[in-house]
C-alpha cells in the first residue's frame, strides 16, 4: 500500500471535475488502488474519499465512519455506486472535502438513500443508508459526477472556498 496525493480545488479542478467510469471488473489491481485510497484516507484524516479524488476517474468510493481511537477501524468499498431510492425528507449536515481542505459549510441532502454497488469481492450489495452513512455516500458518489460539495454552495461561497484553499496552499 501507498500513500497518493489528493488533489485540490486551488490546481486541480479540471480533473476533479471529470465525470468517472464504470469499473469493468474488480480484480487485485483494482483492490491495490482502493488499499491505497484507504491509507491515504486515514493519513489525511478523512472519513471518505472517491478515486477521483486521487487522480484516478473510477467510480470507486473508500470510506469508514467510524470515530476516534476508541472504535475499531470498519473500513467500506463502494465499486460502481448507484443510489436506487432516495427519500424525500432532506436534512442538513456541515460537511467538508479532503480536496477542499479547512472549508465546511451546511448541505442540504436526502435523509435516507437505497444504494447498490460491488463491494472489495465484486459481491453485488444492496443497503440502505441513514445519517452520516447517507450523507457521506451522497457526497463520495457527487465526486464520481464530478460535483464537489461546494457546488451544492452559493456562487459567492464557492468562490471564497477555492480562494481561501489557494492562499493556504501559497503560505504553506
Amino acid at each position: 500500500m501507498s500513500l497518493r496525493r489528493i488533489l485540490t480545488v486551488d490546481t486541480d479542478m479540471a480533473v476533479l471535475k471529470q465525470v468517472s467510469t464504470p469499473v469493468e471488473t474488480v480484480d487485485d489491481d483494482l483492490r491495490a488502488l482502493m488499499d491505497d485510497m484507504l491509507e491515504t484516507m486515514y493519513d489525511a484524516p478523512g472519513i471518505g474519499l472517491a478515486a477521483i479524488q486521487v487522480g484516478v476517474p473510477k467510480r470507486v468510493i473508500v470510506m469508514d465512519l467510524a470515530r476516534g481511537e476508541d472504535e475499531e477501524p470498519a473500513p467500506r468499498y463502494f465499486v460502481n455506486p448507484e443510489i436506487l431510492w432516495a427519500s424525500e425528507e432532506t436534512q442538513p449536515y456541515e460537511e467538508g472535502c479532503l480536496s477542499v481542505p479547512e472549508i465546511y459549510d451546511e448541505v442540504e441532502r436526502p435523509a435516507r438513500v437505497k444504494l447498490r454497488y460491488l463491494d472489495y469481492h465484486g459481491k453485488t450489495v444492496e443497503e440502505d443508508a441513514e445519517g452520516l452513512y447517507a450523507v457521506c455516500i451522497q457526497h463520495e458518489m457527487d465526486h464520481l459526477e464530478g460535483v464537489l460539495f461546494i457546488d451544492h454552495l452559493s456562487r459567492l461561497k464557492r468562490e471564497r472556498a477555492v480562494k481561501k484553499v489557494a492562499k493556504a496552499a501559497k503560505a504553506a
